[in-house]
């Protein structure tokens, strides 16, 4: 199944850890006159983010001093992005990513749904139930006010974790839910988007795949292209994620980092988001995937697109080309 693919991260624990003489350093580098932002760059890039907790505590008991607010009044730009993101604990950054998407006016529904539809039931219970300690308002309820009618329904199925346990599979039942999603899209006048929504948010990733191979048997169609077909929009968007990150999730990440810097301009907020995310995760298998559907390096592709500690800082978290 190719669901199963072995996650390689990029940034790896360093195996001589002294949080000590980190700590140390970091506040050397930003003591005095000037910031040596490399030296920033080789400790914090270089580190899981478990050891990057440590480093913050023992720079609070044995300097007596905050690492993030130093790094704050020391960084600026989206240097700074970066390096905030990678100290926060992966659960609260993706959090904090969500809010900044809902804030304000207008709504990033490109990155809710990068965020929301590619977790599992278990990341998604640990995403809401963070959401709510940091905000003080329940995630669900929140998506709620900035979305609007099947989409808004998807995604508040997708929160509220009804999906079922990675590893639950029921092939025969596979066979029933394909022809569901016939039934409620291609096969009739208009689509029954509650159809879909009730499968492709309460299925584990597992079940989904088998969905989608009995959906190809049945119709002679992928899922995709029958998704193209009927549904547009965010919805569209949503449910194809699903569908890419049931496949495959590093393909769907290495896609969203190249569409992220092609054209005029540089997200350079998925841009930072994918690549801190999933740095720790499968950022090797992203860089591999990028490869073979580009040709060209991730790395090289973050050269010609950013500049200066910003590219540096993105580089060393991709690791060598």
């Amino acid at each position: 199944m190719s669901w199963y693919y072995t996650p390689k991260p990029t940034v790896l624990p360093a195996e001589t850890f002294n949080p000590s003489a980190d700590a140390a350093a970091l506040r050397k580098a930003m003591k005095g006159f000037g910031t040596d932002e490399q030296a920033i760059i080789d400790i914090l890039c270089a580190r899981s983010n478990w050891q990057r907790q440590v480093i913050s505590e023992t720079f609070t008991r044995e300097l007596g001093r905050d690492l993030l607010k130093d790094l704050k009044s020391e960084l600026g730009g989206k240097f700074e992005d970066v390096i905030l993101g990678l100290m926060l604990p992966p659960v609260n950054y993706l959090c904090k990513q969500l809010h900044k998407a809902m804030d304000g006016i207008g709504t990033n529904e490109r990155a809710l749904i990068e965020i929301l539809c590619s977790q599992n039931n278990e990341q998604m219970h640990h995403i809401s139930r963070v959401y709510e300690e940091m905000y003080n308002r329940p995630l669900a309820e929140h998506v709620c006010t900035e979305t609007s009618g099947d989409f808004r329904r998807l995604l508040t199925l997708i929160i509220t974790g009804t999906r079922e346990a990675p590893g639950t599979l029921n092939p025969d039942l596979a066979i029933t839910q394909a022809k569901q999603l016939y039934d409620a899209g291609e096969g009739k006048w208009g689509t029954d988007e509650a159809v879909f929504n009730k499968i492709l948010a309460h299925c584990s990733f597992d079940q989904l795949e088998y969905v989608f191979e009995e959906y190809k048997k049945l119709t002679g169609r992928t899922i995709e292209q029958a998704l193209k077909a009927e549904i547009s929009g965010d919805l569209y968007e949503a449910y194809s994620a699903i569908v890419e990150c049931v496949q495959m999730a590093p393909h769907f990440f290495a896609k969203r980092l190249f569409e992220a810097m092609d054209g005029l301009g540089t997200d350079d907020t998925t841009l930072i988001r994918i690549i801190v995310s999933r740095s720790e995760i499968d950022l090797q298998n992203i860089k591999d995937e990028y490869e073979q559907m580009y040709n060209k390096t991730l790395t090289s592709a973050v050269k010609s697109e950013t500049s200066g500690d910003y590219k540096k800082a993105l580089c060393a978290l991709i690791g060598a080309a």
